[in-house]
């Protein structure tokens, strides 16, 4: 796992400075601790980051074809590395290391962009092929791995790993993009391809860009589609696939030059993970978890799982005041981030660092196998409006919605405000709704009359809309499932074990995001995932030979916990100071008036605000510690030396 940064010059060969690239290369450091190098031509430079993996020894980069003229910075691995490697000797191509990223390289000079089709793995790129003057950018099929990039004014094609990097240099502007202001408080995250700021891109996942010097910049090409096709399948079959399937793409992620173990919550997922690991290695898994107490507290789990795979385990109890990690975890993210699971999960990653360096996950299982319950209360609204024509059921189940209070505290079977409202919509609409953070009507109150004009006609809505238009079915769990899988483990759970674990210069490797598991899971039907006791049907069938069935078969919880306590009292004192502050003040984005009622009435107890209050707060945090922070992190006086020398 890596970092990488670059400078571009695609009108011609003009010099690039190495003051500038190594500040972009050097604030992201904690990506790659083991080392850093640089690429500079004219007109080009490429800087990288190393945490080292595989061939330890042999694999800095940038790494280079054997005649020079191809050179890459690369962040991620290649599971199928060996096999690739075999296959391009036979071709001819000689190897100077053993390392996955040379594949890339020599895989690039034997099939151009159609090399990414025989990558499997997780991957950010950029690979400069100097004979053809062309610089390739590429990411993983999953989005496992960020790349931002942003085309200046003045011809300059500037890209790096985070956020952070890019604004490094000076020629990128801080000009905040309303649309994502409004996605991003409505999603709990800012949904590519757009970041926070205009004119500053995220590469979609599974794209690459070919940007040829001399030549307009072309948009990202897509070269992989998952395709939701559900088949008959039979139960034990479906199963025992299911288990080949995970053994396999586990024992690819074994693949290390390093330590290793494994995060282990407890839960299904990470579980499941353990036990594929504990059958593959000779040596135990060390394992890792963390809990905060209370009935969220998941150690006993875990210890369960742990005692019967006889792991190396390690776990902690710990305390989190939210309130204090926001300037850390804002200048974290670089982007406005309120999925307040990401400290856990920080925590956790830290933990695992202490005594591995590579740490595999449960992560996608939900998205996957439809572990969400939001997926069965789809399923069954989707029935529900195909019996009602929409003639009848919008004007009466709309007004339902408008008339019936709104009772945060009630018992649930009395909240069924949100639940009539759902029932008025679409499909897209109802399906947003149940992932929308904060309401189209809340975050329309919290807007400046500026803010709510510079939006124009934009809808986070339509995002979740064209996701299940691209779903190639009409299966409702299937184009839910594809939507999750297109916006939110992109855009919010993928990217939060990427800056958290990162953070602590800890590779994540996640087991279930395997392309190949993910296109067979889009094949398994319905009745096979979700039945009325709940999601993951027959992963956990699948499991009960290796897994307690206490924790397949629990309530799940993960990592989120209710903020709601931490803003009444004290907290509610200390949230609001902070959203009264100079720097959310000035944002000219909010009306403070509203925001300082949305904060009273939670602390009364009148309405339950604690995610809008989150979220509010984190991009206060990011104004403050990334959006008014100085332009460039400081330059280093020898940069050119080092850009030169290519080391530390």
């Amino acid at each position: 796992m890596c970092g990488l940064s670059g400078i571009f010059d695609t009108t011609g060969a003009r010099p690039i400075d190495p003051g500038v690239l190594t500040a972009m290369n050097d604030s992201i450091a904690h990506r790659g601790p083991d080392g850093d190098g640089f690429l500079l031509e004219p007109g080009i430079g490429l800087g990288h980051r190393r945490l080292a993996i595989i061939d330890v020894a042999g694999g800095k980069q940038p790494l280079f074809n054997e005649t020079g003229d191809v050179g890459i910075v690369f962040n991620g691995e290649i599971y199928n590395y060996r096999e690739t490697m075999a296959d391009l000797k036979k071709l001819g191509h000689q190897f100077k290391t053993h390392s996955d990223t040379e594949v890339i390289v020599h895989g690039w000079e034997e099939w151009g962009p159609a090399c990414l089709d025989r990558f499997r793995g997780m991957f950010a790129f950029a690979l400069w092929d100097r004979r053809r003057q062309t610089l390739f950018l590429a990411r993983d099929r999953l989005g496992k791995k960020p790349l931002y990039y942003a085309l200046l004014p003045d011809g300059q094609f500037v890209f790096a790993s985070e956020m952070r990097a890019m604004l490094c240099h000076p020629g990128v502007e801080r000009r905040i993009d309303p649309a994502a202001v409004d996605g991003y408080l409505a999603l709990g995250y800012v949904p590519e391809p757009g970041s926070i700021y205009k004119g500053i891109y995220k590469l979609p996942a599974a794209h690459s860009l070919t940007i040829v010097r001399g030549r307009p910049l072309p948009k990202p090409s897509r070269y992989w589609t998952l395709r939701f096709n559900p088949r008959p399948m039979y139960e034990a079959d479906a199963a025992d696939e299911l288990i080949d399937r995970l053994r396999e793409s586990t024992r690819l992620r074994l693949v290390s030059d390093v330590p290793l173990g494994a995060f282990l919550s407890g839960g299904v997922d990470s579980s499941g993970v353990v036990a594929m690991m504990a059958g593959l290695i000779d040596d135990p898994v060390k394992t890792f978890a963390i809990g905060f107490g209370g009935s969220a507290d998941e150690l006993g789990y875990a210890q369960a799982v742990a005692y019967r795979y006889h792991t190396n385990h390690t776990a902690e109890r710990s305390s989190v005041d939210y309130l204090d990690t926001i300037d850390d975890q804002a200048t974290i993210f670089g982007e406005p981030f309120a999925d307040s699971s990401a400290i856990p999960t920080g925590r956790v990653s830290e933990l695992a660092r202490r005594g591995v360096t590579v740490a595999l996950s449960g992560d996608a299982g939900d998205e996957l196998f439809a572990g969400y319950r939001r997926y069965l209360f789809h399923m069954a609204a989707q029935k529900f409006r195909a019996r009602i024509p929409d003639g009848l059921r919008r004007p009466l189940f709309g007004l339902l919605g408008r008339l019936y209070p709104k009772l945060d505290r009630a018992p649930r079977w009395l909240r069924a405000k949100t639940t009539f409202q759902e029932l008025s919509a679409d499909e897209a609409e109802g399906y947003y709704r149940t992932v929308c953070k904060i309401s189209d009507p809340t975050r329309a109150g919290l807007y400046t009359s500026q803010m709510s004009s510079m939006l124009g006609d934009y809808r986070p809505a339509d995002l979740i809309r064209s996701a299940m238009a691209q779903a190639g079915t009409d299966d409702p769990l299937a184009r839910a499932q594809f939507a999750d899988i297109q916006t939110y483990l992109i855009g919010d759970i993928l990217t939060k074990v990427d800056r958290a674990s990162m953070a602590h210069s800890l590779e994540v490797r996640a087991p279930l995001l395997d392309h190949e598991l993910v296109e067979w899971a889009a094949t398994v039907p319905a009745d096979l995932k979700i039945r009325s006791s709940g999601g993951k049907y027959i992963l956990k069938k699948a499991l009960e030979p290796y897994v307690p069935h206490e924790n397949l078969y629990r309530t799940k919880q993960g990592f989120a916990t209710s903020l709601a306590p931490q803003f009444r009292g004290a907290g509610a004192e200390r949230a609001r100071k902070r959203l009264e502050g100079a720097s959310f003040r000035d944002s000219g984005l909010f009306d403070q008036a509203a925001v300082t009622k949305l904060v009273e009435q939670h602390d009364l107890g009148a309405f339950d605000h604690n995610q809008a209050i989150w979220s509010l707060l984190m991009f206060e945090g990011w104004l403050k510690s990334v959006h008014n922070a100085p332009a460039a992190v400081p330059v280093a006086r020898d940069a050119a030396a080092r850009v030169a020398g290519g080391a530390l």
